[in-house]
């Protein structure tokens, strides 16, 4: 049925379509979810008192403890301050906004400044167009 030489030269072939098709899953499936496991590991490994967090399950609030011996954390959620305990993995997202540095009355006026300036800017352009557009006609 197949040739003398077809039957061997074809089998490299189709052993190097398996080990592209292994290479693409590799770099589209593989590599990302890993990449993703690690960061959500580190996430989770550098969690500190005063984060807050959601859990996989929905529960928001803030940590007020952790205990690296249990591999374990507790929260503390709505206005009534109920503590719960949690397993670290249950951890889905960390909430806190990282301090930025509120801007200050000199920042404030120098951007007020600005858009002072730009409408200005934005008006006198407008009256030039204006202006243009009669002697035109």
């Amino acid at each position: 049925m197949f040739g003398s030489g077809q039957g061997a030269g074809g089998s490299w072939w189709i052993i190097l379509i398996y080990i592209g098709l292994f290479a693409v899953l590799y770099f589209l499936l593989i590599r990302p979810n890993s990449k993703k496991k690690k960061q959500e590991q580190e996430m989770r490994n550098n969690i500190a008192i005063g984060d807050d967090i959601t859990t996989i399950g929905g529960i928001q609030g803030r940590i007020i403890a952790v205990k690296e011996d249990e591999d374990a954390f507790v929260i503390e959620t709505g206005p009534d301050r109920t503590k719960m305990k949690f397993k670290k993995w249950a951890i889905s997202s960390v909430d806190t906004v990282k301090d930025t540095p509120a801007p200050t009355k000199e920042d404030k006026l120098a951007a007020l400044k600005e858009r002072r300036e730009a409408r200005k800017a934005a008006k006198k352009a407008a009256k030039e167009e204006k202006e243009a557009g009669k002697y035109n006609e």
